[in-house]
């Protein structure tokens, strides 16, 4: 048994909950613009599962197979040693103020808008440290300054 391979098609579930998040951000304007003015807590509610699925489907992308790159893209980026470091330090940063930003407004606020969107910021940044140690892996995999043969 692969656990390697069952991990990656697992991984294949990060698409249907990405969807699930993608619904959510548009179902407000879906059901029409009078009720999004009747009820605008709709839009920040549905904001809050928005940020909920995509941290899920976030966490479940890092369970793909690091030896492999998804596209030319991607491999250009985590080959080259000071894009692969640079896109390591943004996600980094970005990770450090969603998780802030997310605890600060939870630990803040008692109750409301805020301290739901603060649940859903949280669940994105801790899924958004999964994919960080994959973006690693992929990056040590990967650089063409660490992995060559010497021919000698």
């Amino acid at each position: 048994m692969n656990f390697k391979a069952i991990f990656h098609y697992i991984s294949y579930l990060q698409y249907p909950l990405m969807l699930i998040g993608l619904y959510f951000a548009f179902i407000p304007y879906l059901s029409g613009m009078e009720i999004v003015k009747e009820n605008p807590k709709l839009i920040f509610e549905n904001l809050n599962s928005v940020l909920i699925f995509m941290g899920l489907g976030t966490s479940f992308s890092s369970l793909q197979d690091t030896s492999k790159t998804q596209n030319k893209f991607s491999k250009k980026i985590w080959e080259n040693p000071i894009k692969g470091k640079l896109t390591i330090i943004i996600m980094c940063l970005t990770i450090l103020f969603l998780l802030i930003f997310g605890l600060t407004g939870y630990f803040t606020t008692h109750e409301g808008i805020l301290k739901d969107l603060s649940v859903g910021i949280i669940v994105l940044s801790l899924g958004m440290f999964g994919f960080l140690k994959a973006a690693i892996e992929m990056f040590e995999n990967h650089r063409k300054d660490k992995n060559t043969v010497n021919k000698s």
